[in-house]
């Protein structure tokens, strides 16, 4: 050990030389991150890594482990990502005088930022499974907050608010997810059956969806999305 690296890890002594000063000025969180963000929505989640992303910085990869500790940490900042999008999206006051047409703004922007951001989506469930409660990023927090808080307003105790927070959070989710879903098996095919690949389907086993198919392929859009959402917390707390 040379002298004046005692205590010093194996992995930290680089760090400490790698500069954070890139192509566009010093790093920090928001810069490193909101660079992940783009570099996930122009090439997929597949092209992310610390040396990809230090090269898109013109940074040593090095240098960004000062600001997400491992690839798992850099998974869960775009997750914070989405989030802090969404809050500046919503603002830090209720804009609608009633919880339920809160609500329903909440859920049409979180439509809208993950239709922003589709190479992104996936995470909202995968870092969910990996990481507890108390770990994840504090603007996904403050997002449940804010749903809470009208649940909170519309009378509910914590044990009906959490049966109507686990909906709502299902619902918005699963329905982004189905919009998302990859449903064109031949983008240059003008015929709607061609072009989604219906031949490929064997039409004794799967008549019904064949038939239903290129209503499926067309998005249900945020229409739709409020329209089960109305459903939904009729179900749990009855009209309005």
């Amino acid at each position: 050990m040379t002298k004046g690296a005692k205590g010093k890890g194996p992995e930290e002594a680089p760090a400490r030389r790698a500069s954070d000063r890139g192509r566009y000025g010093r790093l920090s969180r928001e810069r490193v991150l909101a660079s992940a963000l783009d570099l996930v929505d122009r090439d997929g989640l597949s092209a992310l890594s610390m040396r990809r992303l230090g090269a898109e910085l013109g940074v040593e990869a090095m240098a960004l482990y000062r600001y997400a500790s491992s690839k798992d940490a850099l998974l869960d900042g775009l997750v914070e990502a989405l989030h802090l999008e969404l809050e500046e999206r919503l603002g830090a006051e209720a804009v609608a005088s009633e919880w339920r047409a809160e609500l329903g703004r909440v859920g049409r922007a979180t439509y809208e930022v993950c239709l922003a951001h589709p190479q992104v989506v996936p995470l909202l469930s995968t870092r969910m499974l990996a990481v507890p409660l108390a770990r994840r990023p504090l603007a996904t927090l403050r997002h449940h907050e804010r749903v809470l808080a009208l649940l909170q307003e519309a009378g509910l105790d914590a044990e009906r608010s959490a049966a109507v927070f686990r909906a709502f959070t299902g619902w918005v989710l699963g329905y982004v997810s189905v919009e998302l879903q990859a449903m064109v098996d031949n983008p240059e095919e003008p015929d709607p059956g061609f072009r989604l690949g219906l031949h490929h389907m064997p039409a004794q086993e799967l008549p019904r969806l064949r038939k239903v198919a290129p209503a499926l392929a067309e998005r249900g859009g945020p229409e739709g999305l409020a329209a089960g959402l109305d459903a939904l917390l009729e179900r749990f707390v009855g009209e309005p």
